[in-house]
């Protein structure tokens, strides 16, 4: 049976990331850091050849999305955006911490929200939605392999929630500019809303003969 693999990879480093500052649906763009960093990871790494990239409408992720896969096809879908976070944007974890309502939120709970916020099984069905558009988009269309460029919190729960097997929440966690690659069939999806969740993304790059001499010289 005809598989699609999908390539899940969070957008690079923003102000925001760096300062340790909440941000949800802020249009931050990307540091200059973080665009940097971005680039020395395609040197170190081997990133995917894709039909198609898939991407959050998010500047810090329509960016990411041109400097991993600049001759690629982009798409915006807007299901990928990062969890609304409503009064707990743009504010440190030192200015919450003394918040009853951001405590309560902590303990987490499907249909715990932050206040004038989103709760998780509002973004979980909004992440199947993103997904079940780009899967038959890719079914439609005969991509057997594109990349996802989205948020951490939209990639943790994806995973939990459709991906298999079954890991610790605290595995799926994704660094700047990585993430996991993702094998789905038409079975898989249709009958059960799951994927296989094959390993981390980027790959680490075997280096050539050439290289390898270089290294000795």
């Amino acid at each position: 049976m005809k598989g699609y693999r999908i390539s899940v990879i969070r957008h690079g480093m923003t102000e925001a990331n760096e300062k340790g500052i909440y941000i949800g649906t802020t249009d931050m763009p990307l540091t200059d850091k973080g665009a940097g960093e971005l680039a020395a990871k395609m040197d170190e790494f081997d990133y995917p050849s894709v039909h198609r990239v898939y991407t959050s409408p998010l500047r810090r992720c329509t960016e990411t999305a041109e400097i991993l896969f600049p001759e690629t096809e982009m798409l915006l879908v807007d299901d990928l955006r990062e969890l609304n976070l409503g009064v707990f944007e743009n504010k440190r974890f030192d200015e919450l911490m003394g918040r009853e309502d951001y405590k309560a939120w902590l303990k987490g709970g499907k249909d715990t929200r932050p206040p004038k916020g989103e709760s998780l099984e509002e973004m979980t069905a909004r992440t199947y939605k993103a997904l079940h558009e780009i899967i038959m988009d890719m079914m439609n269309n005969g991509l057997t392999h594109s990349a996802i460029i989205t948020h951490g919190g939209i990639i943790s729960n994806m995973l939990a929630c459709f991906g298999l097997p079954k890991y610790d929440p605290k595995y799926l966690n994704a660094s700047p500019g990585e993430g996991f690659d993702i094998l789905v069939t038409a079975q898989m999806w249709l009958n059960s809303q799951a994927f296989e969740i094959l390993g981390y993304c980027p790959y680490e790059r075997i280096p050539d003969a050439d290289e390898e001499n270089w290294r000795f010289e």
